[in-house]
């Protein structure tokens, strides 16, 4: 079973507290080569400046883009906070390198036990 570390900056700690609560059970990351090959079983250790937890993979599937994501999840699962799913696109973008991120090698979604 591999351990992947996924750090979060402090400005998108609300994104860390809400799988820490469980109000998250979806996580999503460009499926570059540090994700691609997580599988159930995998532990994802979760670090926000000095918190971390750690969780381990239920499930894991790559999707070649953000529609073919939103085929299979509800965006609430993946971003509690947004009221349309239209505002997950926007969310993607705004963090640094990712609209070319996942143009290159989609998303991986991770759910959690």
């Amino acid at each position: 079973m591999a351990k992947c570390l996924l750090r979060f900056r402090q400005v998108d700690k609300n994104i860390f507290d809400d799988i820490r609560s469980g109000k998250k059970t979806v996580e999503t990351r460009a499926a570059t080569a540090k994700f691609r090959n997580m599988k159930p079983g995998d532990s994802v250790i979760f670090v926000c400046g000095s918190e971390k937890f750690e969780r381990e993979v239920k499930a894991a599937k790559i999707f070649r883009n953000i529609p073919e994501l939103l085929l299979k999840y509800d965006f609430r699962k993946i971003a509690p906070r947004l009221s349309a799913p239209e505002e997950l696109e926007k969310m993607y973008y705004s963090f640094p390198g990712y609209r070319e991120k996942i143009a290159e090698f989609g998303l991986i979604a991770l759910e959690f036990i």
